[in-house]
């Protein structure tokens, strides 16, 4: 993954160093790129998703906004129509949301299966809900044994930073119209499973991958809110 990300920087290099060399040529009078062709503000859109597709483990919704980013494209170039675009956006947007859910085990199915055999056993989790609310756990010097969390127009969180962890364990968390926020330790691992709709899931947390440690699952859903891991 690591390899992935650093790939994308690499991209993010070449895009902006191509920029800036047309505009340098056509400052010197070299060359005569027009840069703002019609619909060039859908390269706000197309350029990240492409590249996030090398970048973000989860590569469908980025799939989707760079086929949305190369429609608009299209009808501003007046290949297709902005109108039959509109009416069919919505059930576009809802065919791609169905189809994310389906198969959101497919593309992370080692991940997947993983999850699912600790979710298996969630004697020990410990439950959090913030419905037009808040609730804040700190699990300072206390074993953390999995916990799933909810933030329904509310916020949550959990802060594990200096929990004893011995195992590896799972933390669901779904954000609907809300924000989670967990705090993980270092010595660990991280790994994330994500379904993002209309929201985000975001992994400041960089580590590389060692199998002589435990491996915090965090199982993550964010419809129209977000998810934060640092």
């Amino acid at each position: 993954m690591c390899k992935m990300k650093k790939f994308g920087n690499v991209l993010w290099g070449i895009v902006l160093i191509v920029v800036g060399v047309i505009f340098g040529l056509n400052a010197v009078g070299l060359t005569d790129i027009n840069v703002f062709f019609r619909g060039w503000w859908t390269l706000f859109i197309i350029v990240p998703s492409f590249i996030e597709l090398f970048r973000n483990t989860n590569k469908m919704w980025s799939f989707i906004w760079l086929v949305i980013g190369i429609v608009l494209l299209l009808c501003a170039q007046n290949i297709l129509s902005f109108s039959l675009i509109g009416k069919l956006i919505f059930p576009f947007i809802l065919v791609m949301i169905g189809i994310s859910i389906i198969f959101k085990d497919t593309f992370n199915k080692k991940i997947a299966d993983t999850i699912r055999t600790l979710n298996s056993n969630k004697g020990d989790f410990e439950e959090y809900c913030a419905t037009f609310g808040s609730q804040q756990s700190d699990f300072s010097g206390q074993q953390f044994h999995g916990a799933n969390l909810d933030a329904v127009f509310g916020s949550v969180e959990l802060d594990i930073s200096k929990a004893i962890i011995q195992a590896d364990q799972v933390i669901n968390a779904n954000a609907i119209f809300g924000g989670i926020e967990i705090r993980v330790p270092t010595g660990v691992n991280i790994k994330v499973k994500s379904t993002p709709i209309f929201g985000g899931v975001s992994n400041k947390v960089k580590t590389e991958y060692n199998e002589s440690l435990p491996t915090i699952y965090i199982n993550s859903v964010a419809m129209f809110g977000g998810v934060e891991i640092k």
